[in-house]
């Protein structure tokens, strides 16, 4: 089996540090190769997959020796993996794979969907959905439950709790996200930035404020119109292309063309423009996330109506229990393969993670990692790319920020205090996600 690195990985490598940037994309699959075997995360025993279970449950914090001198001997190892490997759903439908939810028609299509065309028993799986989603959102208020997925199959909302990403409030991001969503947010009165969209436009801005300083005379009149923070004018050419769908009705000269409306069918286009992409990305923050917690439960657009997910709520994801979620493990398998390296093959060994991998569960796998094989190791993350965007600086935190306030509650929310660590940092891989993670000397370098 060849287990050569995809050709997507970039060349260019971060310098060496003790420690990754948190990634809060999704991830489907990990798979970990090193020179030395995984021999000790294999055919684990009841006692060993009971206890890991345990500890999951009751958060039990496991710090392994920075090295393991034989692996496979090591029952704390053994168990810590298990602990690792476990993760929260609702709904629970054995014979569905439920994640990912964006672009699954084709998996689910042909399944038995009992619900699809039964009203009342779509009613009993979204009130129960309900029950579920209102029990998470309460945990993360309380801080007992850092963050969770909702994957419905047109978007993905990830909420995170106060103290989490570098905020000081609670954060929702949506993405991606329509006009017609956006439209039915704001009408009920949930407040939220595009924070891609301010960004590109402070950066278009900047430039634009560059090119006129380096032209003409002329140029710099035009430039100095557009002190104090002022939008730069439409151009007559641009007010054109607004209009010319009422050239196409034959109806421009009967409508007056107005500048400010102009400027709002132009916006309006390019709100268009942007559904369904990354750029679309929403943010919620504060007491608006409650509202938003019931314009979900509420959105028609939230279940499909038609098609193999019909009638089918959206997944719940977390790293804690709530209440209606079901316990799942990623699953796990040793490959034992041969490498071209230089002219010669040699003995690679590797740990396949499927599932949905989530941020924690990266960042723990890693910890575990390092300690069992000696510090060495790389691994291809394959991301859920819809997710990738929440990797985006959201800039939201307060100057004066007081992280000890905000984070002292969060210990008891049942991460390790080191993934923990890693999660409040502020995000920095931008859109991108992390492809690549490779260890050498327990130092980390990644690429994105």
């Amino acid at each position: 089996k060849d287990l050569h690195l995809p050709v997507a990985v970039p060349k260019v490598p971060s310098s060496p540090r003790r420690e990754f940037p948190a990634d809060w994309s999704i991830k489907t699959r990990l798979l970990f190769m090193s020179s030395q075997p995984f021999t000790w995360a294999e055919h684990l025993k009841a006692q060993e997959e009971a206890q890991g279970f345990a500890q999951h449950c009751r958060a039990t914090e496991t710090n392994l020796p920075q090295s393991i001198q034989e692996p496979k001997l090591s029952t704390e190892l053994r168990c810590a993996f298990q602990q690792n490997l476990v993760y929260w759903l609702h709904p629970s439908l054995p014979w569905l794979q439920l994640f990912p939810r964006i672009g699954a028609d084709r998996k689910i299509a042909g399944k038995a969907c009992p619900w699809s065309q039964d009203e009342a028993l779509q009613q009993v799986l979204m009130s129960d959905w309900s029950v579920s989603f209102t029990s998470l959102y309460n945990l993360l208020k309380a801080k007992l439950c850092p963050y969770f997925y909702i994957c419905t199959y047109q978007f993905t909302v990830l909420f995170r709790a106060a103290g989490l990403a570098g905020s000081d409030v609670i954060t929702a991001v949506i993405s991606p996200t329509t006009r017609g969503l956006r439209e039915a947010m704001r009408n009920e009165g949930i407040e939220f930035s595009l924070p891609l969209v301010e960004e590109s436009r402070t950066r278009k801005q900047k430039n634009s404020e560059v090119n006129l300083e380096t032209e003409g005379a002329n140029s710099l009149q035009a430039g100095n119109s557009m002190e104090d923070g002022e939008e730069p004018a439409p151009s007559d050419d641009d007010d054109d292309e607004s209009f010319s769908w009422l050239e196409e009705m034959g109806v421009q000269d009967k409508v007056k063309k107005p500048d400010a409306l102009s400027i709002k069918l132009r916006k309006e286009k390019h709100e268009v423009q942007m559904d369904h992409k990354p750029e679309s990305l929403a943010l919620v923050k504060g007491t608006n996330t409650f509202t938003l917690l019931n314009f979900l439960i509420n959105c028609k657009s939230l279940v499909a109506v038609a098609g193999p997910q019909a009638g089918l709520p959206p997944t719940l994801l977390s790293p804690v229990a709530f209440r209606g979620g079901t316990m799942q493990t990623l699953k796990a398998r040793s490959i034992n393969a041969k490498a071209r390296v230089h002219l010669a093959y040699e003995d690679i060994f590797s740990l396949e993670i499927v599932g949905p991998v989530m941020p924690h569960s990266l960042h723990s796998l890693t910890t575990l990692l390092k300690s069992a094989q000696g510090g060495a190791f790389s691994a291809v993350l394959y991301t859920h790319e819809p997710t990738a965007v929440f990797n985006t600086n959201l800039d939201n935190a307060s100057p004066a920020l007081n992280k000890e306030t905000v984070c002292k509650d969060l210990p008891t929310c049942g991460l390790h205090p080191k993934t923990l660590d890693q999660l409040s940092q502020s995000p920095a891989l931008g859109k991108s996600s992390i492809r690549f993670l490779e260890m050498k000397d327990y130092a980390y370098t990644w690429k994105s």
